[in-house]
């Protein structure tokens, strides 16, 4: 009996260390690089997003996370560190006026905008959630284009 009762706080010990490890393996991080800008003026807007609806989101007020880089030689990365694992979605702004938001002509933005996994742009495109959003599930890097109009 004595020797149960001395791995009791042993068996605590363990359970609350492992406990520990595996909420550290829930988390990931997310660098996200893009490359091309027209060119290096002005900073480059991260949004992150991990809901359903949240895009398009012009007015940048739904997004989970956001994060702003510098422009070296026509490129920028971020990365976002200790995110649940989960769905996520990335919208980019070559914010060249650094005014944090979208600058449109008639319809269509100035400046270069960009989403996780979406190519081109257009009336017949345009971004979702669903069709911008991934899996994360382990630490991972994307690249995202910048389309300029």
């Amino acid at each position: 009996m004595k020797s149960v009762i001395k791995l009791v706080p042993l068996i605590f010990v363990l359970i609350l260390f492992s406990s520990l490890s595996s909420s550290n393996e829930e988390t990931c991080s997310l660098t996200i690089e893009v490359k091309n800008l027209r060119n290096s003026i002005g900073v480059v807007q991260f949004a992150l997003y991990n809901k359903d609806g949240t895009i398009p989101d012009e007015d940048y007020n739904k997004f989970y996370k956001i994060a702003i880089s510098k422009i070296v030689n026509g490129s920028s990365e971020v990365t976002f560190n200790n995110l649940p694992r989960g769905k996520y979605a990335v919208n980019i702004l070559h914010d060249e006026n650094k005014n944090n938001k979208i600058d449109k002509g008639l319809i269509l933005p100035k400046e270069g905008i960009g989403f996780s996994n979406i190519q081109s742009i257009g009336f017949s495109n345009r971004p979702s959630f669903t069709k911008a959003s991934f899996n994360l599930l382990t630490d991972t890097k994307i690249k995202v284009k910048v389309i300029y109009m």
